[in-house]
């Protein structure tokens, strides 16, 4: 056998000349496929990176957009705080505090502070001596005793005014309810 140069000194044949070409295209193709996934793999990387600045600025707007949501909601209740502190401020100026004054300004306070509250939408929860207790609107801050046993469970004070919002009730009124006194122990 001639010397062939191309040949392996291993004393192995080589491949036929279509086996070197068929590599070589399967090479090619693998290469050809590797730059195509390259290239998809960039792209969903561009398109990745894209969303992600979406999503932050996103983001950003829906956080300016509460504040701001949040500010206008508070700007009714700043402005009523406004008058309120004004009214205070007025009364506090004024040359001779009359005592007697005292409780007509701090009713109109009170009336001033409700207003306040029913603009966040919560109202005050109208509750009347002689209502029937219920724990789901009252909260019972003491008892008073009573004769009248048609009175027993009843609300005889009001202490603190209750709040709703809607139906649902958001601050329980706080009332002393009457109850029977107790029969003495031996009786007559």
């Amino acid at each position: 056998m001639p010397d062939d140069p191309s040949s392996p000194n291993d004393g192995t044949t080589p491949p036929p000349a279509s086996a070197d070409g068929a590599i070589a295209a399967s090479l090619t193709q693998i290469h050809s496929v590797l730059a195509d996934l390259a290239r998809t793999a960039g792209r969903e990387h561009d398109r990745a990176a894209h969303r992600e600045r979406v999503i932050d600025r996103l983001h950003e707007e829906n956080g300016r957009l509460r504040h701001n949501e949040l500010q206008a909601a508070f700007e009714p209740v700043r402005t009523s705080l406004y008058r309120l502190y004004d009214l205070v401020r007025r009364e506090s100026e004024r040359e001779s505090a009359d005592p007697a004054h005292t409780p007509t300004l701090l009713a109109a306070i009170a009336e001033e502070l409700a207003e306040i509250i029913a603009r966040t939408g919560v109202e005050r929860m109208p509750v009347h001596e002689g209502d029937p207790f219920d724990p789901a609107r009252h909260r019972p801050a003491g008892t008073h005793d009573v004769d009248d046993a048609a009175l027993d469970g009843t609300v005889t004070t009001v202490r603190r005014t209750g709040f709703v919002r809607g139906e649902k009730v958001v601050r329980r009124a706080e009332v002393i309810v009457a109850r029977t006194a107790a029969d003495p122990v031996g009786g007559d």
